[in-house]
């Protein structure tokens, strides 16, 4: 079922020009990896139609798609839930994400300019602001900002098309550590930003091994495994 009240990430009604399907998917699947819609939640096609103000019908094919995707599970008989990650699920993906954010970062260190290290400077600061008034969901997609750009500083089409890919549910899984992270998170995201902005390849690979492992460890602490 939907949270009672907007919850955080909650979505407003949708308007009706472009592509429904599309929106509805898009708007399910924000819900899910800010984790307003919590893994294990029921998802009834009415109560979304009726939050969404849009008909069960695309509603029905966004949840579809979203159990194609993995996001959401359809069970005979019983209905629609968000799908509860395992324990070797997330230890495979955020593994893949170090490795794709480790070389991410070596390149970054070779290619940045001043305007991307300042703008890296940027977003450390409004994370910083955001630890500071506990505010998780702006920690959450700042910190997909930050790394974002570093990959988008890393010049390489391919490796961020693969980073694209996983971005999404290394979000999902973030967001339950975020406030736990807190501000050793954002120090470690200076410090490589520091990195970065001295041209030391090395460094900013080994500093982004380790900032990634952490949080591949922090989520598996939290889960008891």
């Amino acid at each position: 079922m939907l949270p009672s009240g907007p919850p955080q990430g909650a979505a407003p009604r949708l308007e009706r020009p472009g592509p429904l399907r599309e929106r509805v998917y898009e708007t399910l699947l924000d819900l899910i990896t800010t984790r307003a819609l919590e893994p294990g939640a029921h998802l009834v096609e009415s109560d979304l139609a009726g939050r969404l103000g849009v008909s069960r019908q695309p509603v029905r094919e966004a949840l579809q798609r979203l159990d194609t995707d993995g996001w959401v599970e359809l069970r005979p008989a019983q209905g629609a839930f968000v799908h509860e990650p395992t324990e070797e699920e997330a230890d495979q993906l955020l593994t893949v994400r170090t490795l794709l954010e480790a070389e991410s970062a070596r390149l970054a260190a070779l290619n940045a300019d001043g305007a991307g290290v300042e703008a890296l400077k940027d977003i450390v600061a409004e994370g910083m602001t955001a630890v500071e008034s506990a505010d998780v969901d702006g920690i959450v997609a700042l910190n997909a900002r930050f790394h974002t750009r570093i990959m988008e500083l890393a010049g390489n089409a391919v490796l961020a098309g693969l980073a694209a890919r996983v971005e999404r549910r290394v979000r999902w899984y973030h967001a339950p550590v975020a406030r736990q992270r807190g501000d050793r998170s954002w120090a470690e995201h200076q410090a490589l930003t520091a990195a970065i902005a001295d041209r030391d390849a090395d460094l900013a690979t080994r500093l982004m091994r380790e900032h990634t492992e952490r949080t591949r460890r922090a989520y598996h602490a939290r889960s008891g495994s």
